[in-house]
């Protein structure tokens, strides 16, 4: 067993917000392929790549899903960025690669999956749900009923990422949210989930229901209010490790500026929300930005690093 983990780089250049590939055969030490360079380049929409989302598609083969920006094009001469012109008017639909073995991708494809009154479309993620055979793709945004200010979770279904339902909200509260991830384990459904403010930093909810509706853990946000500059941290993605413990990804933004990306916690088992930072037992080649990890075989990882050298 080995990682593989697909993510974009914050830079003030545009190949930055391009997708990466880095791989891993412990969960702890990551390493760069392709010497850094990105592994896709976007041609179409914005030409960004952000917030990557890599789903194994249980009819064999992969797809890799982006936010369709690029936050680099829309900054003034000193690097500064209008957020709430981005959040309704930037993109408004994701940028999608298939590919059946990490090396040979199709043409790029712009997913239809929004609606006309949505603003952008923020990161991205998808749940297999295999009762149903179907996915659950699940992303954040705005609407132009409330004037792109108030940011909730919808979701659609597919079986094939070529037709979708209807956008319909997943889960909302008073306050603005983003960057959901969901993970099952056992019979419980984790979601991993952004406030942006009050208070701004990241929290954890289960259910025994996919749609909900979603428990607040309190602990959890308690820990997260112990840490320094709680709100800087977004973009949660979680893997177990091969000793079993289970490690949630945050990704510290601004890492142009601050020297960081992603930072580590762990907790004793999956479903145990006790997490604890620990970065000294990780490394990681640069400053990796939202992305995920997902387990690959060691055929696959081998593969992977004879290809891209």
């Amino acid at each position: 067993m080995a990682y593989l983990f697909v993510h974009f780089k914050e830079k003030l250049t545009p190949d930055g917000e391009q997708v990466y590939f880095s791989v891993s055969k412990d969960g702890y030490n990551f390493e760069q392929l392709n010497g850094g360079e990105p592994i896709l380049t976007s041609t179409m929409g914005e030409k960004g790549c952000r917030d990557i989302e890599i789903v194994r598609l249980h009819t064999g083969g992969f797809i890799i899903i982006t936010t369709d920006l690029c936050i680099v094009h829309r900054m003034d001469e000193n690097y500064n960025v209008n957020w709430k012109e981005v959040n309704s008017t930037g993109s408004k639909c994701f940028c999608a690669w298939r590919t059946p073995d990490l090396i040979n991708f199709g043409e790029q494809e712009l997913l239809p999956v929004g609606r006309e009154d949505f603003g952008c479309m923020w990161a991205p993620e998808v749940f297999f749900d295999k009762e149903n055979e179907e996915y659950l793709i699940h992303w954040g945004s705005t609407v132009k009923e409330d004037n792109f200010t108030h940011m909730i979770i919808f979701y659609s279904v597919t079986k094939d990422f070529k037709s979708f339902s209807e956008p319909k909200p997943f889960f909302q509260k008073d306050n603005e949210i983003l960057d959901s991830h969901i993970t099952k384990i056992r019979d419980t459904y984790h979601l991993f989930y952004k406030n942006s403010d009050r208070p701004a930093m990241n929290m954890h909810a289960t259910s025994k229901n996919l749609y909900g509706p979603y428990i607040h853990d309190e602990k959890f946000e308690k820990y997260m209010a112990t840490l320094e500059k709680p709100g800087a941290y977004e973009a949660p993605t979680t893997y177990t490790l091969p000793d079993g413990r289970w490690c949630l990804m945050l990704d510290f933004f601004g890492c142009e500026k601050e020297k960081m990306g992603y930072v580590p916690f762990v907790s004793s088992t999956p479903g145990d929300s006790n997490f604890k930072m620990c970065k000294e037992n990780f490394s990681f080649p640069y400053g990796f930005k939202h992305g995920k990890v997902i387990e690959i075989t060691d055929e696959e990882y081998d593969r992977l690093k004879e290809y891209y050298k």
